[in-house]
Protein backbone atom coordinates (compact mmCIF):
# COMPACT_ATOMS: atom_id res chain seq x y z
CA UNK A 1 0.00 0.00 0.00
CA UNK A 2 2.85 2.32 -0.74
CA UNK A 3 1.82 5.77 -1.05
CA UNK A 4 -2.02 5.41 1.01
CA UNK A 5 -4.85 3.50 0.53
CA UNK A 6 -6.46 6.19 -1.98
CA UNK A 7 -3.23 6.06 -4.52
CA UNK A 8 -3.77 2.54 -4.54
CA UNK A 9 -7.26 2.67 -5.51
CA UNK A 10 -6.30 5.78 -8.17
CA UNK A 11 -3.80 3.52 -9.38
CA UNK A 12 -5.91 0.51 -9.91
CA UNK A 13 -8.28 2.00 -11.77
CA UNK A 14 -5.78 3.65 -14.21
CA UNK A 15 -4.51 0.54 -15.39
CA UNK A 16 -8.05 -0.98 -15.76
CA UNK A 17 -8.39 -3.47 -12.76
CA UNK A 18 -11.92 -4.80 -12.19
CA UNK A 19 -10.54 -6.33 -8.63
CA UNK A 20 -8.22 -5.51 -6.23
CA UNK A 21 -5.94 -7.16 -3.43
CA UNK A 22 -4.08 -5.68 -0.52
CA UNK A 23 -2.57 -6.01 2.63
CA UNK A 24 -3.88 -4.11 5.47
CA UNK A 25 -1.02 -3.67 7.53
CA UNK A 26 2.40 -4.53 7.67
CA UNK A 27 2.84 -8.39 5.48
CA UNK A 28 5.75 -9.15 7.53
CA UNK A 29 5.53 -8.56 11.14
CA UNK A 30 2.87 -9.92 13.29
CA UNK A 31 1.87 -6.63 14.88
CA UNK A 32 -1.28 -5.37 13.95
CA UNK A 33 -2.25 -1.28 14.29
CA UNK A 34 -5.76 -1.53 16.48
CA UNK A 35 -8.11 0.31 13.88
CA UNK A 36 -7.97 0.83 10.27
CA UNK A 37 -6.28 3.88 8.52
CA UNK A 38 -8.75 6.75 9.00
CA UNK A 39 -8.62 7.02 4.96
CA UNK A 40 -10.37 3.39 4.90
CA UNK A 41 -13.73 4.84 4.53
CA UNK A 42 -12.76 7.10 1.37
CA UNK A 43 -10.70 4.17 -0.10
CA UNK A 44 -14.14 1.76 0.33
CA UNK A 45 -16.21 4.58 -1.29
CA UNK A 46 -13.27 5.25 -4.00
CA UNK A 47 -13.40 1.87 -4.96
CA UNK A 48 -16.96 1.79 -5.49
CA UNK A 49 -17.40 5.12 -7.35
CA UNK A 50 -15.08 3.08 -10.16
CA UNK A 51 -16.47 -0.46 -9.65
CA UNK A 52 -13.28 -2.25 -8.24
CA UNK A 53 -14.11 -4.87 -6.58
CA UNK A 54 -14.33 -7.75 -4.88
CA UNK A 55 -11.45 -6.94 -2.34
CA UNK A 56 -9.51 -9.40 -0.96
CA UNK A 57 -6.68 -9.12 2.13
CA UNK A 58 -3.72 -10.94 1.77
CA UNK A 59 -2.96 -12.34 5.45
CA UNK A 60 0.56 -11.61 6.72
CA UNK A 61 3.29 -13.60 5.40
CA UNK A 62 3.81 -14.54 9.30
CA UNK A 63 0.43 -16.84 9.22
CA UNK A 64 0.27 -20.51 10.13
CA UNK A 65 -2.48 -22.06 10.85
CA UNK A 66 -0.80 -25.41 10.43
CA UNK A 67 1.50 -26.09 12.13
CA UNK A 68 2.33 -27.24 15.99
CA UNK A 69 4.01 -24.37 17.73
CA UNK A 70 1.41 -23.31 20.15
CA UNK A 71 2.72 -20.06 20.15
CA UNK A 72 2.79 -19.19 16.30
CA UNK A 73 -0.16 -20.77 16.04
CA UNK A 74 -1.83 -18.52 18.42
CA UNK A 75 -0.47 -15.64 17.09
CA UNK A 76 -1.74 -16.77 13.43
CA UNK A 77 -5.46 -16.96 14.49
CA UNK A 78 -4.92 -13.40 16.42
CA UNK A 79 -3.65 -12.03 13.26
CA UNK A 80 -6.50 -13.99 11.12
CA UNK A 81 -9.49 -12.86 13.56
CA UNK A 82 -8.32 -9.05 13.41
CA UNK A 83 -8.34 -9.12 9.54
CA UNK A 84 -11.78 -10.62 9.52
CA UNK A 85 -13.13 -8.23 12.15
CA UNK A 86 -11.47 -4.87 10.39
CA UNK A 87 -12.27 -6.62 6.59
CA UNK A 88 -15.64 -4.69 6.46
CA UNK A 89 -13.90 -1.29 6.88
CA UNK A 90 -12.00 -2.15 4.33
CA UNK A 91 -14.99 -3.42 2.44
CA UNK A 92 -13.01 -6.16 1.67
CA UNK A 93 -14.98 -9.55 0.84
CA UNK A 94 -12.11 -12.61 1.08
CA UNK A 95 -9.27 -12.59 3.22
CA UNK A 96 -6.70 -14.78 1.35
CA UNK A 97 -4.69 -17.00 4.01
CA UNK A 98 -2.02 -19.44 2.83
CA UNK A 99 -3.08 -23.48 3.61
CA UNK A 100 0.12 -23.47 5.71
CA UNK A 101 3.17 -25.87 6.55
CA UNK A 102 2.47 -28.87 9.06
CA UNK A 103 5.94 -28.56 10.26
CA UNK A 104 6.92 -31.92 9.91
CA UNK A 105 3.31 -33.00 11.99
CA UNK A 106 1.95 -34.62 9.01
CA UNK A 107 -0.51 -33.64 6.15
CA UNK A 108 -3.61 -35.23 8.54
CA UNK A 109 -2.54 -33.17 11.51
CA UNK A 110 -1.81 -30.51 9.54
CA UNK A 111 -5.09 -30.40 8.06
CA UNK A 112 -6.70 -30.44 11.37
CA UNK A 113 -4.72 -27.86 13.09
CA UNK A 114 -5.57 -25.53 10.18
CA UNK A 115 -9.27 -26.07 10.39
CA UNK A 116 -9.21 -25.71 13.97
CA UNK A 117 -7.42 -22.13 13.85
CA UNK A 118 -10.14 -21.17 11.00
CA UNK A 119 -12.62 -21.90 13.52
CA UNK A 120 -11.54 -20.33 16.24
CA UNK A 121 -10.25 -17.01 14.18
CA UNK A 122 -14.31 -16.87 12.54
CA UNK A 123 -15.61 -17.92 16.02
CA UNK A 124 -15.07 -13.93 16.96
CA UNK A 125 -15.32 -12.69 13.34
CA UNK A 126 -18.69 -11.02 11.88
CA UNK A 127 -21.00 -13.25 10.02
CA UNK A 128 -24.30 -13.51 7.90
CA UNK A 129 -24.76 -11.57 4.38
CA UNK A 130 -21.37 -9.09 3.05
CA UNK A 131 -19.68 -10.74 5.76
CA UNK A 132 -16.00 -11.20 5.09
CA UNK A 133 -15.09 -14.61 3.82
CA UNK A 134 -11.31 -16.66 4.19
CA UNK A 135 -10.13 -18.27 1.17
CA UNK A 136 -7.44 -21.04 1.86
CA UNK A 137 -5.08 -20.91 -0.90
CA UNK A 138 -3.11 -23.86 -2.71
CA UNK A 139 0.81 -24.60 -1.76
CA UNK A 140 3.68 -25.35 -4.16
CA UNK A 141 4.91 -27.92 -2.06
CA UNK A 142 7.83 -26.53 -0.39
CA UNK A 143 8.46 -26.88 3.28
CA UNK A 144 6.06 -28.83 4.86
CA UNK A 145 3.00 -27.53 2.99
CA UNK A 146 -0.27 -28.35 2.98
CA UNK A 147 -3.14 -27.80 0.26
CA UNK A 148 -0.42 -29.30 -2.31
CA UNK A 149 -3.25 -30.77 -4.56
CA UNK A 150 -6.61 -30.80 -4.56
CA UNK A 151 -7.35 -33.93 -2.54
CA UNK A 152 -5.62 -32.12 0.38
CA UNK A 153 -7.72 -28.79 -0.25
CA UNK A 154 -11.00 -31.14 -0.47
CA UNK A 155 -10.09 -32.43 2.98
CA UNK A 156 -9.78 -29.34 4.56
CA UNK A 157 -13.40 -28.79 3.10
CA UNK A 158 -14.58 -32.10 4.84
CA UNK A 159 -13.22 -31.20 7.84
CA UNK A 160 -14.37 -27.51 7.88
CA UNK A 161 -17.83 -28.24 6.94
CA UNK A 162 -18.18 -30.87 10.16
CA UNK A 163 -16.93 -27.89 12.42
CA UNK A 164 -19.80 -25.83 10.49
CA UNK A 165 -17.91 -23.68 8.53
CA UNK A 166 -19.00 -24.11 5.22
CA UNK A 167 -19.86 -21.06 3.21
CA UNK A 168 -17.66 -19.52 5.14
CA UNK A 169 -14.24 -20.59 3.81
CA UNK A 170 -13.84 -21.35 0.36
CA UNK A 171 -10.44 -21.28 -2.17
CA UNK A 172 -7.84 -19.53 -4.22
CA UNK A 173 -5.77 -21.33 -6.61
CA UNK A 174 -2.51 -20.19 -7.22
CA UNK A 175 -0.76 -20.22 -11.07
CA UNK A 176 2.10 -20.59 -10.11
CA UNK A 177 1.51 -22.67 -6.79
CA UNK A 178 -0.35 -25.16 -9.29
CA UNK A 179 2.59 -25.73 -11.50
CA UNK A 180 5.30 -25.89 -8.89
CA UNK A 181 3.06 -28.52 -7.17
CA UNK A 182 3.43 -30.22 -10.90
CA UNK A 183 0.45 -29.80 -12.00
CA UNK A 184 1.38 -28.74 -16.57
CA UNK A 185 -0.91 -25.91 -16.56
CA UNK A 186 0.62 -24.77 -19.50
CA UNK A 187 -1.80 -27.64 -21.51
CA UNK A 188 -5.00 -26.77 -21.78
CA UNK A 189 -6.10 -29.93 -21.30
CA UNK A 190 -4.50 -30.39 -18.02
CA UNK A 191 -6.36 -27.18 -16.70
CA UNK A 192 -9.61 -28.40 -17.73
CA UNK A 193 -9.21 -31.83 -15.53
CA UNK A 194 -7.83 -29.76 -12.67
CA UNK A 195 -11.05 -27.90 -12.42
CA UNK A 196 -13.12 -30.90 -13.24
CA UNK A 197 -11.71 -32.38 -10.14
CA UNK A 198 -12.10 -29.48 -8.13
CA UNK A 199 -15.66 -29.35 -8.96
CA UNK A 200 -16.55 -33.05 -8.21
CA UNK A 201 -14.45 -33.05 -4.67
CA UNK A 202 -14.87 -29.38 -3.90
CA UNK A 203 -17.32 -27.56 -6.00
CA UNK A 204 -16.23 -24.89 -8.33
CA UNK A 205 -18.74 -22.73 -6.50
CA UNK A 206 -16.22 -22.88 -3.44
CA UNK A 207 -13.31 -21.62 -5.56
CA UNK A 208 -13.23 -17.89 -5.53
CA UNK A 209 -10.13 -16.84 -6.02
CA UNK A 210 -7.18 -17.03 -8.62
CA UNK A 211 -3.80 -15.93 -7.99
CA UNK A 212 -2.85 -15.43 -11.85
CA UNK A 213 0.61 -15.70 -12.34
CA UNK A 214 3.68 -17.16 -14.40
CA UNK A 215 6.37 -18.71 -13.18
CA UNK A 216 9.99 -19.25 -13.64
CA UNK A 217 10.11 -22.19 -11.33
CA UNK A 218 10.21 -25.71 -12.58
CA UNK A 219 7.45 -28.18 -13.06
CA UNK A 220 7.14 -30.01 -9.54
CA UNK A 221 10.34 -28.25 -8.23
CA UNK A 222 7.64 -27.74 -5.56
CA UNK A 223 9.30 -23.92 -5.73
CA UNK A 224 7.56 -20.60 -6.14
CA UNK A 225 8.71 -17.62 -8.49
CA UNK A 226 5.88 -15.80 -10.01
CA UNK A 227 7.18 -14.36 -13.16
CA UNK A 228 5.42 -11.79 -15.64
CA UNK A 229 2.23 -13.23 -17.89
CA UNK A 230 3.42 -14.99 -20.88
CA UNK A 231 7.01 -14.69 -19.58
CA UNK A 232 7.67 -18.15 -17.31
CA UNK A 233 6.84 -21.31 -18.02
CA UNK A 234 2.99 -21.41 -18.01
CA UNK A 235 2.75 -18.80 -21.07
CA UNK A 236 -0.07 -17.37 -23.24
CA UNK A 237 -1.88 -20.46 -23.94
CA UNK A 238 -2.43 -21.88 -20.38
CA UNK A 239 -3.14 -18.13 -19.14
CA UNK A 240 -5.34 -17.42 -22.03
CA UNK A 241 -7.52 -21.04 -21.33
CA UNK A 242 -7.89 -19.99 -17.40
CA UNK A 243 -8.90 -16.23 -18.36
CA UNK A 244 -11.45 -17.56 -21.16
CA UNK A 245 -12.74 -20.52 -18.98
CA UNK A 246 -17.03 -20.60 -18.59
CA UNK A 247 -16.56 -22.32 -15.62
CA UNK A 248 -14.43 -19.51 -14.03
CA UNK A 249 -17.09 -16.81 -15.05
CA UNK A 250 -17.77 -16.35 -11.08
CA UNK A 251 -13.96 -16.18 -10.45
CA UNK A 252 -11.74 -13.29 -9.71
CA UNK A 253 -8.40 -13.34 -10.93
CA UNK A 254 -5.42 -11.03 -9.20
CA UNK A 255 -2.11 -10.94 -10.09
CA UNK A 256 0.91 -11.31 -8.11
CA UNK A 257 3.14 -10.60 -10.46
CA UNK A 258 7.08 -8.81 -10.01
CA UNK A 259 7.49 -5.27 -9.91
CA UNK A 260 3.99 -3.81 -9.17
CA UNK A 261 5.01 -0.83 -7.90
CA UNK A 262 7.47 -0.18 -10.59
CA UNK A 263 4.88 0.27 -13.73
CA UNK A 264 4.98 -3.82 -14.54
CA UNK A 265 1.35 -3.78 -13.01
CA UNK A 266 -0.12 -1.82 -16.20
CA UNK A 267 2.19 -4.01 -18.43
CA UNK A 268 0.68 -7.72 -16.79
CA UNK A 269 -3.05 -5.97 -16.82
CA UNK A 270 -2.98 -5.09 -20.35
CA UNK A 271 -1.59 -8.70 -21.45
CA UNK A 272 -5.10 -9.79 -19.35
CA UNK A 273 -7.00 -7.97 -22.15
CA UNK A 274 -3.76 -9.16 -24.39
CA UNK A 275 -5.06 -13.25 -23.57
CA UNK A 276 -8.47 -12.99 -23.52
CA UNK A 277 -8.72 -10.96 -27.10
CA UNK A 278 -5.88 -13.54 -28.44
CA UNK A 279 -3.77 -10.56 -29.33
CA UNK A 280 -0.11 -10.19 -29.56
CA UNK A 281 1.37 -9.58 -25.36
CA UNK A 282 2.01 -6.25 -24.39
CA UNK A 283 5.39 -5.37 -24.69
CA UNK A 284 7.48 -5.43 -21.57
CA UNK A 285 10.45 -6.51 -19.57
CA UNK A 286 12.64 -9.66 -20.54
CA UNK A 287 12.86 -12.21 -17.98
CA UNK A 288 15.63 -11.46 -15.72
CA UNK A 289 18.99 -13.36 -16.06
CA UNK A 290 19.09 -17.14 -14.77
CA UNK A 291 15.42 -16.91 -13.86
CA UNK A 292 13.38 -17.26 -17.07
CA UNK A 293 12.79 -20.07 -19.35
CA UNK A 294 13.54 -17.72 -22.68
CA UNK A 295 12.54 -14.91 -24.47
CA UNK A 296 9.51 -13.16 -23.31
CA UNK A 297 6.87 -15.00 -26.14
CA UNK A 298 5.17 -11.92 -28.21
CA UNK A 299 2.28 -13.98 -30.04
CA UNK A 300 -0.88 -14.19 -28.87
CA UNK A 301 -2.84 -17.68 -28.03
CA UNK A 302 -3.70 -20.26 -31.18
CA UNK A 303 -6.36 -22.62 -29.89
CA UNK A 304 -4.28 -14.56 -16.10
CA UNK A 305 1.10 -5.42 -2.58
CA UNK A 306 0.71 -5.87 -2.73
CA UNK A 307 -6.48 -9.77 -12.05
CA UNK A 308 -11.27 -10.94 -14.06
CA UNK A 309 -11.78 -12.00 -17.11
CA UNK A 310 -13.66 -14.83 -16.98
CA UNK A 311 -14.94 -13.15 -13.56
CA UNK A 312 -13.69 -10.10 -12.75
CA UNK A 313 -9.54 -9.22 -13.36
CA UNK A 314 -6.95 -6.89 -10.91
CA UNK A 315 -3.70 -6.16 -9.45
Amino acid sequence: MGGGLLKVAERAGEIGASALQIFSDNPTAWRRRPEPPPEAPAFRQRLAELDIGPLAIHAAYLVNLAGPDEILFDRSVEVLRHELVHAPAFGARFINVHAGSHRGAGVEAGVARLVDGLSRALAEAPDGPGAPLVAVENSSGGGDSIGVNVEQLAAVLELATAHGLDGRIGFCLDTAHLWGAGYDISDPAVIDGVLAEFDRLLGLDRLWMIHLNDTSSGLGSRHDRHEHLGEGWIGPLGMAHLLRHPALDHVAFYLETPGMEEGFDAINMARVGDLVAGRPLTPGPLPRPGTGPGPTPQAGPTAETPAQAGGRAGA
